[in-house]
């Protein structure tokens, strides 16, 4: 019986020819995430321990990027005490402020590859599937073993399949492919699972896409998500990936599912769960006061592009405020270069620096009581962007940037797409 993806990297992590679901199993980690929630306890951990020297500082990224740039005096001391605890400890791959997201920036630097283990102080290390690497969150004393001593233990994860096939009709879109998930299965749909796409339709999804649906995985549970390295993967890479783990096709799944990509439409995450989907089209009509278009679910050059298919020559609903955050600096340039972000301004977009911003409630454009948001981040739990009386909805950046023009929820189909 052969491997999934997720016993094949993790057969090889352990040091072992086979390792099976059920399993609990000490690894070697390839590479270590902190992001500035978490460094600064993680750095008073190492200090408490009396731990002096990490087991390779060449494979631990630290990434100032929820509070970024710091919003009071308390956060800038926090950042001051990481980049102290980054240089005592010859970290190398540091991400200071307005650099971007985590999980943008270690795709996007190439830090992390197919086949790799990688564990992080995020929920949302799901994200690495994208790329065929088994990526998970951990707690910060974990991750004080995990950077000192280069090792975790793991249970290795049964897998459920999703198949894919039939094609994709815009604007519709891969935030829909999870939304869709999401709604129809639940949000504990793969709880300590892997959750591995394949099928005749995984190659139309971009790397942008698989990035969004890998990343809202966790949303539904899974330890680690995973698209299989394709042509899509060895294009990123500029390599033929001859060495890269593959699942097996005589691979044991735990269940089967499938998705037909011609019956998607655009989908809404309803307040307090990202589970309480409805079709956009039976939620039209909710006025909203913001809109957001970023995070690291939604924040990359085609995200962008696409809400300002729906924003050139218009200007956002008077009612309405929408914030942009680019997912990294390098976003940001490229986004600047094609025109993409004056397009968004003219329509009356306000671009904030690339990182989190909003998303998970810490600055830059929180929610007051009984206001409603419409955004393509990942979460839309009660107060999570301020006030636990406000009310957040999940989208695309098609669903969103629509509804940023008319002032309320509305089906993207309903507003015109602009030409150029």
């Amino acid at each position: 019986m052969g491997h999934t993806l997720a016993e094949a990297i993790l057969s090889r992590a352990a040091g072992q020819q086979t390792v099976r679901a059920g399993q609990f199993v000490t690894c070697e980690v390839d590479f270590c995430l902190v992001h500035d929630i978490f460094a600064g306890t993680l750095f008073d951990t190492l200090e408490h321990l009396g731990v002096d020297r990490l087991w390779d500082p060449d494979r631990v990224a630290v990434v100032l990027d929820h509070f970024s740039p710091a919003p009071s005096a308390a956060v800038a001391g926090l950042h001051r005490r990481i980049r102290q605890g980054v240089e005592r400890f010859g970290i190398r791959h540091f991400f200071d402020t307005g650099q971007g997201i985590c999980h943008q920036l270690l795709v996007e630097r190439r830090l992390v590859r197919p086949g790799m283990l990688v564990v992080g102080t995020d929920s949302h290390s799901t994200t690495y599937g994208a790329v065929a690497a088994a990526g998970t969150g951990i707690g910060t004393s974990e991750m004080a073993y995990a950077v000192t001593t280069g090792t975790l233990w793991f249970q290795v994860p049964p897998t459920v399949r999703c198949e894919l096939f039939g094609r994709l009709r815009p604007p519709a879109s891969w935030k829909d492919l999870i939304l869709h998930l999401l709604g129809r299965y639940g949000a504990e749909f793969v709880q300590y699972r892997a959750l591995e796409f394949a099928g005749e339709a995984v190659s139309q999804v971009d790397l942008a896409g698989r990035m969004s649906v890998a990343n809202m995985a966790v949303e539904a549970g899974a330890k680690f998500c995973f698209f299989p390295p394709d042509a899509v993967t060895r294009r990123f890479y500029g390599e033929d990936g001859a060495t890269w783990p593959t699942p097996d096709p005589d691979a044991a799944y735990e269940r089967t599912v499938s998705v037909d990509l011609s019956s998607l439409e655009p989908l809404v995450a309803l307040p307090h769960r990202v589970d309480h989907v409805r079709p956009a089209r039976e939620v039209q009509g909710v006025p909203v006061d913001q809109a957001f278009i970023g995070s690291c679910t939604n924040g990359r050059v085609e995200d962008l592009e696409e809400a300002a298919r729906y924003l050139r020559g218009r200007r956002v609903h008077p009612r309405t405020r929408l914030l942009v955050a680019p997912a990294s600096r390098a976003v940001y340039e490229e986004a600047s270069r094609r025109g993409i972000l004056a397009d968004l301004v003219a329509a009356g977009a306000v671009v904030l620096p690339p990182g989190c911003g909003p998303c998970f409630g810490g600055h830059l454009g929180l929610l007051g009581d009984g206001e409603r948001c419409v955004g393509t981040h990942n979460r839309n739990f009660q107060g999570r962007m301020g006030s636990p009386h406000a009310e957040i909805y999940l989208a695309s950046p098609a669903t969103v940037a629509a509804s940023a023009v008319v002032g309320y929820i509305t089906d993207p189909r309903e507003v015109e797409v602009a030409v150029g």
